[in-house]
């Protein structure tokens, strides 16, 4: 009696540890899943911004002869980018790369007013602008997700059985360093 009584208890025990690693292994999953998931969100973002800027270099590439470099550093970028394997850090640095040549070439467009009044690049500019605001909310929305299954790998007991799965951290995206950097503000003197 003593006997099946603790077959019954070991029974249980087994029974309840086997549902919870059970459990906790299918949240691991659904949780990288989603990360996974909003990343793809960012990646069709950087793939809208990669579309216009064709786009936005030919309609800019006849007034700004003489930014032949800035137009073939961008062309550079965007090749670095599409050639990437998709998710992989090599595509973060290329979509860095790509934001800032795509920021000097707005910069030089602000500096033409024949540039910024003609319709078209006025349109690609505010699509742009457009789609670097999707970028921003996506890419903090795939923080978000990154945040939650990395609490989830490192917290315990779930980080007990995220060690035999194989469920690693995940890297935040964190922007390109002079992002970082206040821009320089030069003012005419009063």
């Amino acid at each position: 009696m003593r006997r099946l009584r603790a077959l019954v208890l070991a029974a249980a025990a087994a029974a309840v540890v086997l549902g919870w690693s059970a459990a906790t292994y299918n949240r691991l999953v659904q949780v990288r899943l989603a990360a996974d998931a909003q990343w793809a969100q960012v990646e069709a973002q950087y793939q809208r911004r990669v579309d216009l800027i064709p786009e936005l270099t030919e309609a800019v590439k006849g007034i700004l002869v003489q930014e032949r470099t800035l137009l073939g550093a961008l062309a550079q970028a965007r090749a670095a980018y599409l050639s990437a394997p998709a998710g992989s850090p090599r595509r973060v640095e290329a979509a860095n790369d790509l934001e800032r040549s795509l920021g000097r070439l707005l910069g030089v467009v602000e500096a033409y007013p024949q540039l910024r009044s003609a319709d078209v690049v006025a349109r690609l500019i505010d699509e742009l602008a457009g789609t670097e605001n999707r970028i921003a909310v996506e890419r903090r929305r795939y923080n978000e997700r990154v945040r939650v299954y990395n609490t989830l790998v490192q917290q315990f007991p779930s980080a007990l059985l995220a060690g035999f799965g194989h469920f690693g951290p995940r890297a935040y995206f964190t922007a390109p360093p002079p992002a970082g950097a206040a821009p320089a503000v030069n003012l005419p003197p009063p």
